[in-house]
């Protein structure tokens, strides 16, 4: 039963032939050799009803591999539910729709930059990282000229998660909060004066959550503004920059793809579906049990910690044909790798909307784009993407 190691070099190089070990022979994985033990689940039909079942997989505790103090307002329902109506109207398909001439606007100016350079460039750097940055850091009314602070900012918080020590991130994430703490207090001060007159409040999700009222009439504290926010410019940054990094990683390792993708804009949008199937920016979540829980053979007992390995489920045969192979016109199904539930990840839309605009840019404006290397792996054990994918135009 130990015999697949989640931080194992071998494993984070490459992750799927332990997922396809767990699939077939260890549907609920015991891993001990962590503080604290956890479980894994991988098949598709246990990650969807975990995901579903928020009374018994529940988030109260953190979504990574330690528990964590109760999240509260951002855990579960009702709170949760309240949280996620407030953000998700920076999140409706027509803000997403009315986003598009910026995103388009933003790739360009960063394509501009890149045709004005030297012909080897690293694609994560130069492009897939800066985009959604400033996207989100316009969101929330952030200079997005900070975004090589915010980058850093964010790999130090994702990495906390699953770091054997994380207390060693706990500088940056404390700057992070610092900066995000000091722009929110401006804003409520922008506020204040605004009541008399005398200022003009930018209309920003930063704003609307200052301005928002619990269902009881109370005003959100700093600290709720200040969680939200930085899951924002966090959940916002990394992974949208993974979904654009493995979908140009996968198509430029086979020329064939990539030439076909730029023939063929319209398979843009299915590829991103694959990509995200095939190679799912977040490789899974935790949650903590509330009772005990029998499945295959196996007792979770109450208050275990249980990964959720959404891109094992993404490759499990049972749902998905010929699973392990990358297909740019597979039809699409309904992967995981957003999540499922209450806990659908909000920016998901916004997500795809700027991996589109990305990818066509380059079909349009670098469509000669070569493969150098293979580049190298983002570091925290629950993520996949590119940290460096060196390329050629």
């Amino acid at each position: 039963m130990n015999d697949f190691d989640p931080f194992d070099p071998d494993t984070l190089a490459d992750p799927a032939p332990g997922w396809r070990v767990l699939l077939d022979e260890h549907p609920v994985h015991y891993y001990a050799d962590f503080d604290p033990p956890f479980y894994c689940l991988s098949r598709y039909q246990d990650v969807d009803a975990a995901l579903r079942d928020i009374e018994t997989f529940s988030s109260e505790h953190g979504q990574g591999p330690r528990v964590t103090p109760p999240q509260g307002m951002l855990s579960n329902p009702p709170q949760h539910t309240f949280f996620r109506g407030l953000v998700q109207q920076a999140f409706t398909p027509r803000v997403i729709a009315a986003l598009s001439d910026r995103i388009i606007a933003i790739s360009h100016e960063l394509a501009d930059a890149i045709e004005a350079g030297d012909p080897e460039f690293d694609l994560h750097d130069d492009y897939a990282a800066p985009l959604p940055v400033i996207v989100i850091s316009e969101l929330l009314g952030v200079p997005a000229d900070h975004r090589r602070q915010f980058k850093a900012w964010s790999d130090a918080q994702v990495a906390a998660m699953g770091a054997p020590d994380p207390t060693a991130y706990a500088a940056p994430m404390a700057e992070l909060a610092a900066y995000l703490m000091d722009h929110i207090a401006t804003r409520r001060r922008l506020l204040g004066s605004e009541q008399s007159g005398d200022a003009d409040v930018p209309d920003d999700l930063t704003t609307a959550l200052l301005r928002a009222r619990t269902e009881s009439g109370q005003q959100l504290s700093d600290d709720d503004v200040l969680s939200v926010a930085s899951q924002l410019l966090v959940g916002g940054n990394e992974t949208t920059t993974s979904l654009i990094t493995n979908l140009m990683w996968r198509v430029l390792q086979v020329p064939a793809r990539w030439q076909r993708l730029v023939e063929e804009p319209d398979l843009i949008e299915r590829a991103i579906e694959e990509s995200l199937r095939y190679d799912p920016p977040v490789l899974g979540l935790y949650r903590t049990t509330t009772r005990d829980v029998r499945l295959h053979g196996t007792t979770i007992p109450e208050g275990a910690k249980v990964y959720l390995i959404y891109a094992a489920a993404n490759r499990d045969q049972r749902t998905f044909a010929n699973p392990d192979e990358f297909q740019l016109d597979r039809p699409r199904g309904r992967h995981l790798a957003f999540g499922l539930g209450v806990h659908f990840c909000l920016g998901a839309q916004l997500a795809r909307l700027e991996a589109r605009v990305a990818v066509r840019t380059l079909c349009e404006r670098l469509s000669s784009l070569t493969l150098v290397d293979d580049g190298q792996r983002i570091a925290p054990f629950f993520l996949w993407g590119r940290s460096r994918l060196p390329v050629r135009r």
